[in-house]
């Protein structure tokens, strides 16, 4: 198993509604909620396996959760299955976990442990962003807020029940947190 970092939270313990109706349909879905998340995190399952042992030796250097990493990479490019010469997002997103470089200069190969290093420390940043700009939160709402705010940025995650809101599909923290759980239970 990989390494757990308790100053992020556990994320069998963040609650979640998972994907929306918009991100089920995109996939061939007639039906949202946590079942449509595993439906598709399991359906990354396999293509995932060639990037495991570099997620958990990430999640062992970062103190991330290897689920939490796994579950990003499925949702950011369904483990490198929807990106052109490691692009995607018409360009702007790097690697497996689209690191935006509009934003940031990516590092390494698009699969690379150094890209997933990078991605995972901008996903920490965020996180403790969160834990500053929201104190009163528990680990877990800050871990799901920092998820959020990897999406859209620190400024516009505004309220815990309104997080995911401008999101991509509304329901990016909600989407991960399902898929990372399901990724848990596999292994990661």
């Amino acid at each position: 198993m990989a390494a757990f970092s308790a100053s992020s939270g556990n994320i069998m313990h963040v609650d979640t509604t998972g994907a929306s109706l918009e991100t089920a349909k995109q996939e061939g879905l007639s039906a949202g909620g946590v079942a449509a998340s595993e439906i598709i995190a399991e359906r990354d399952l396999k293509n995932l396996e060639k990037y495991k042992a570099s997620i958990e030796q990430v999640s062992k250097e970062t103190g991330m959760d290897a689920a939490v990493i796994a579950a990003i990479i499925s949702r950011e490019s369904h483990a490198g299955k929807t990106l052109k010469d490691g692009l995607g997002d018409r360009g702007n997103g790097f690697g497996l976990m689209q690191v935006d470089k509009r934003f940031h200069t990516p590092v390494g190969k698009w699969d690379s442990e150094e890209h997933m290093i990078q991605a995972t420390q901008i996903l920490l940043k965020n996180i403790k962003d969160i834990q500053n700009k929201f104190p009163q939160w528990t680990m877990e709402q800050q871990l799901k807020g920092g998820i959020a705010a990897y999406n859209i940025g620190t400024k516009n995650v505004q309220t815990y029940e309104r997080m995911d809101i401008g999101t991509t599909k509304n329901d990016y923290a909600n989407d991960v947190v399902a898929r990372a759980k399901f990724y848990k239970k596999h292994g990661y």
